[in-house]
C-alpha cells in the first residue's frame, strides 16, 4: 500500500509544530515541569509560614532576657551575620522544632530592623 504524497510533509509539519509549541510554551507561556512547580510551592509555603510566625519571633525577642546584648550584637554585625545571630538566639526556631528556620530568621530580622 502506498501512502499519499501529502503524508510526509504533513507529518513533518506536525512534528515541527509540536516542537515550536513546546519551546514557546516553556519559554514564554509559563509552563513548568512538576519539579519546578513543587519547588515553587515549597518556597511559597515557607514564605507563608515565616510571615505567620514573625509576630512570635518578635515576641520572643522582647521576652528574651539577653535581648539587649543580642540587639547590640546585631548593630555591630555585618549584613551577612545578622540572620545567624537571630538563629543562634533561638528567636527563629518555630514551636515544636529543634532547628531554626532561615526564612523566619530573615523575616524576623526585617521586622526588627523596621521597628528600630
Amino acid at each position: 500500500m502506498e501512502l499519499p504524497k501529502w503524508t510526509v510533509p504533513s507529518l513533518q509539519g506536525a512534528v515541527a509544530g509540536a516542537v515550536a509549541l513546546t519551546i514557546i510554551g516553556f519559554n514564554w507561556g509559563g509552563w513548568v515541569t512538576e519539579g519546578t512547580a513543587s519547588k515553587m510551592t515549597q518556597e511559597a509555603s515557607n514564605s507563608a509560614v515565616a510571615a505567620a510566625l514573625t509576630p512570635h519571633c518578635l515576641a520572643r525577642s522582647v521576652a528574651d532576657p539577653a535581648s539587649a546584648d543580642i540587639m547590640a550584637d546585631l548593630d555591630k554585625a555585618g549584613i551577612w551575620q545578622k540572620r545567624s545571630i537571630i538563629e543562634k538566639a533561638g528567636w527563629a526556631t518555630p514551636l515544636g522544632s529543634e532547628k531554626p528556620s532561615s526564612e523566619l530568621a530573615e523575616s524576623c530580622l526585617l521586622a526588627i530592623l523596621q521597628d528600630a
